[in-house]
């Protein structure tokens, strides 16, 4: 079998409305895909940058895959949230890039979106928080009834990839 190893690390966020921000992550692959070591979702810790808009997190991944074939290859998905100073938690976007498949070093920059609600849930977002939000998160990176939403463009996520392939040659892909 073909091997994917995939490891990196979520740099940071910029560009969004608040600084105290944290990042849930997760990796969608085809059914082809064989996950032999790693984590293949999890979450960040909570950053509050004192000076600038940057909020690093230098969130490690690491992540060892078999595959038959390179349909589904896979794609990282991300949520950006922002925790206010009584602890509640705010949506701030939804992102998703498809993992390099060149071997090498990798530096990423995913542009991210949230849903835009009517405006009576925006007045309620402006005084409640909160806000409107996937009910699948399937949409984040299968796009079939994305174009559907009303969104508005966030900040972008900063990541960076080292690529290692093995074995792609025997299955007839150069890399």
């Amino acid at each position: 079998m073909a091997e994917l190893h995939i490891i990196g690390q979520i740099i940071g966020a910029s560009g969004f409305p608040e600084k105290t921000l944290f990042c849930k992550w997760g990796i969608h692959t085809g059914e082809a895909w064989r996950l032999l070591s790693g984590l293949k979702e999890g979450q960040t810790q909570v950053d509050s940058p004192q000076i600038g808009d940057i909020a690093y997190w230098s969130h490690p991944i690491d992540l060892h895959y078999a595959t038959k074939g390179l349909q589904g290859w896979p794609k990282i998905h991300l949520e950006v949230w922002h925790q206010d100073s009584f602890g509640r938690c705010q949506l701030y976007g939804y992102g998703f890039c498809h993992v390099p498949s060149s071997p090498g070093h990798h530096r990423i920059s995913c542009a991210t979106w949230r849903p835009v609600g009517s405006w009576q849930e925006r007045l309620a977002q402006m005084f409640v928080g909160g806000g409107p939000q996937l009910l699948s998160p399937d949409l984040i990176y299968s796009g079939a009834d994305r174009y559907r939403l009303h969104t508005e463009a966030m900040g972008t996520v900063e990541l960076e990839l080292g690529i290692i392939t093995r074995h792609f040659d025997k299955y007839g892909v150069e890399c």
